[in-house]
């Protein structure tokens, strides 16, 4: 009885090893078949930026190049007006100066909103934040002709306060969700930290700045990353509010058009596709680089601001 019962047990054994081994290959080959969907578009555009017009039709070359050059690249910029003289016919100066203190003053407002609803009590309060919430999907096209309007009676079409405004007043873009990250993450500190700092006798506000702002770096970061890439990403917003002025994704928008009047690029539909990949990588490699440094710290923050929670 007892043999019976050992064989019985080391089948089942050997029977969830093998179950265990084809999952772990199962889920491995189902893994690597969707990173590569994922990376493939981003892959071709790599190896076709930098890749000669002549090895396009050469079938032994298919990622890597034979021999890279940067002509693709440099092209692309002078179309894209990003080595122009730094000001506002630059695409790459107007994208920095809009994308980094647009971000900048928005998680600094969305932070102080955040902090209201997560630790004061008011009327309407729940009313409020739903019309928080309610901004998150209301899209874009359903706001901008006032907003264009308004900005165009103020003067402020071609003007870097068209987006400051927005963020200062916490309406930036996506705004709606920095606010309820804030909001989650303030409501999760301890109540000890406010009894802590009214003891010593800080309002609000100074509680706000020495006590919430230190702790909420996750929050911080998050809200600031996320905002980096929709900015820098916008093509809406910017080509209502920056009619005469260019940015790097109304360049890349705009390139394709560029490229076929131009009577060395248009003619020819391979070097356009050359070109327009070039432009797409100089779009990307920015975030990429920026995703590639800060990824353990964004996945962190993303785990403590409750985004999923």
């Amino acid at each position: 009885m007892y043999k019976i019962k050992k064989t019985a047990l080391n089948r089942s054994r050997l029977l969830t090893g093998t179950y265990k081994t084809v999952w772990s290959i199962v889920r491995a080959v189902l893994l690597i078949g969707l990173s590569f969907i994922i990376l493939y578009p981003l892959i071709y555009m790599v190896s076709i930026a930098f890749r000669p017009l002549d090895e396009l039709f050469d079938p032994s070359v298919v990622w890597i190049p034979k021999h890279l050059t940067l002509k693709n690249i440099k092209f692309a910029m002078e179309k894209m007006n990003m080595l122009k003289p730094v000001g506002t016919e630059n695409s790459l100066f107007n994208s920095v100066v809009v994308n980094l203190l647009s971000a900048l003053l928005q998680v600094a407002s969305t932070a102080f909103v955040g902090y209201g609803f997560a630790r004061f009590e008011f009327k309407l309060r729940g009313f409020l934040f739903g019309v928080v919430i309610f901004t998150m999907v209301v899209p874009v096209n359903s706001i901008i002709i006032p907003l264009f309007l308004n900005y165009r009676n103020l003067h402020l079409l071609d003007s870097y306060f068209a987006f400051y405004i927005p963020a200062i007043l916490g309406q930036g873009i996506r705004s709606g969700l920095f606010i309820f990250i804030f909001r989650q993450f303030f409501k999760g500190m301890p109540k000890e930290f406010e009894d802590a700092a009214s003891v010593d006798g800080c309002g609000g506000l100074r509680t706000f700045l020495q006590i919430f702002v230190p702790n909420a770096g996750p929050a911080f970061l998050t809200s600031f990353l996320f905002s980096i890439v929709w900015y820098w990403n916008d093509y809406y917003y910017s080509s209502m509010f920056f009619p005469t002025k260019q940015t790097v994704s109304l360049a890349l928008a705009g390139l394709r058009n560029l490229l076929s009047t131009d009577a060395t690029v248009g003619r020819d539909p391979y070097q356009l596709l050359i070109s327009l990949q070039a432009g797409s990588f100089l779009v990307c490699i920015p975030l990429l680089l920026m995703y590639m440094f800060l990824q353990r710290y964004f996945v962190q923050s993303i785990e403590r601001t409750g985004i999923v929670g």
